[in-house]
């Protein structure tokens, strides 16, 4: 049998690089040799372009980007050359791809940038296509359809850098305090912050607008959060659900990469029939966005048992102790499984 050529993207342009590198490391090392041949594609932070054939640890320690392991690669956005170009000694050899993958967190790379790049390429996709991810990454689109879907939303409103202070002021108390300010577009919860008086608001809003150029102003929530892994196309794989349980404030930036006063319970210390409801609804939500390949539904759930939507990663961490691998663990799929189901699902087989 043929082994398939699948190109692994790692790294990018994003303040989600580090993430990245050690997501994909986990996915390289879990792939099935007897059945793929992998591409490694390296984007730095500055946004260069590099084909990688060094050791595999030099991706999770970050120093896989040196001239001994790397030549200058892109993908061609032609179809006729359907992969990647290499430039080497002067000459440029193609590699015909069979997918991609690209394990890139936040903007450009899980924000349909890339994925646009592969569609036009005619390049089969692991994960979600470009409008989906698109979608995903806008907060405040995703909301919308979700709500659409009929699927209850935080009360919310969007903040542009021509409003006048006084409009923010009256629709944040509108909403009450304490509330919560996001980049409308951005990962890893950067940019966040759970504002508990108006004293804090300015602040907050000028930290979000370092990451993007458009803020949602968001209720907070009672309750906690859950997540849930789902995985394929028409016929979905649903993994035991996720409970966060903090101790204090937000799940931030530092809680989710070095955690120090969170458990991720699985499963979710929540009653059966409740459970089923959360995957069902993780279901309309997934398939209201056009979703496919795999995706995080993370929602929150009410003292009073309400759910209500939070956001879908279309790029969750991907490493063996990550969260969206940990739900599917606790339904019988293996790391190796998961990523093999998620390759199958984009090249049909």
């Amino acid at each position: 049998m043929n082994k398939l050529k699948i190109a692994v993207l790692f790294g990018g342009y994003s303040t989600e690089y580090d993430i990245s590198l050690q997501s994909a490391y986990s996915v390289i090392t879990h792939l099935d040799r007897s059945k793929y041949n992998p591409v490694l594609l390296g984007i730095t932070p500055s946004g260069e372009w590099f084909h990688f054939s060094g050791e595999l640890v030099k991706i999770r320690e970050n120093t896989w980007y040196n001239p001994a392991d790397c030549v200058r690669a892109i993908i061609s956005p032609s179809r006729e050359v359907h992969g990647v170009l290499k430039f080497e000694a002067g000459e440029v050899c193609t590699i015909r791809l069979d997918a991609a993958m690209p394990v890139l967190h936040g903007k450009n790379g899980e924000d349909g940038t890339v994925q646009g790049l592969l569609e036009l390429a005619g390049i089969p996709i692991v994960g979600c296509n470009s409008l989906c991810s698109a979608l995903c990454m806008d907060k405040d689109k995703a909301h919308k359809i979700a709500h659409v879907a009929g699927v209850r939303i935080p009360s919310s409103f969007i903040l542009e850098n021509e409003m006048d202070a006084g409009t923010v002021w009256e629709q944040a108390e509108n909403i009450g305090y304490p509330l919560f300010v996001k980049p409308v577009r951005a990962g890893s919860s950067f940019g966040i912050t759970k504002v508990l008086n108006r004293d804090e608001l300015p602040a907050a809003v000028n930290l979000a607008f370092g990451h993007d150029d458009r803020v949602i102003i968001e209720e907070n929530i009672s309750g906690f959060e859950v997540s849930c892994a789902v995985l394929g196309n028409d016929k979905l794989t649903v993994g035991e659900l996720g409970e966060i349980e903090l101790a204090d404030g937000f799940f931030d930036y530092k809680e989710k990469y070095t955690p120090e006063t969170y458990s991720f319970h699985v499963p979710a210390r929540i009653p059966a029939q409740k459970a089923e409801e959360i995957k069902d609804t993780a279901r309309t939500i997934y398939r209201a966005l056009g979703c496919t390949g795999f995706a995080r539904v993370d929602m929150f759930l009410t003292p009073s048992g309400e759910i209500i939507f939070n956001e879908v990663n279309t790029i969750p961490g991907f490493t063996t102790h990550s969260h969206y691998p940990h739900m599917l663990k606790a339904v019988g799929m293996s790391f190796e499984q998961i990523i093999d189901t998620a390759i199958g699902l984009a090249v049909g087989a």
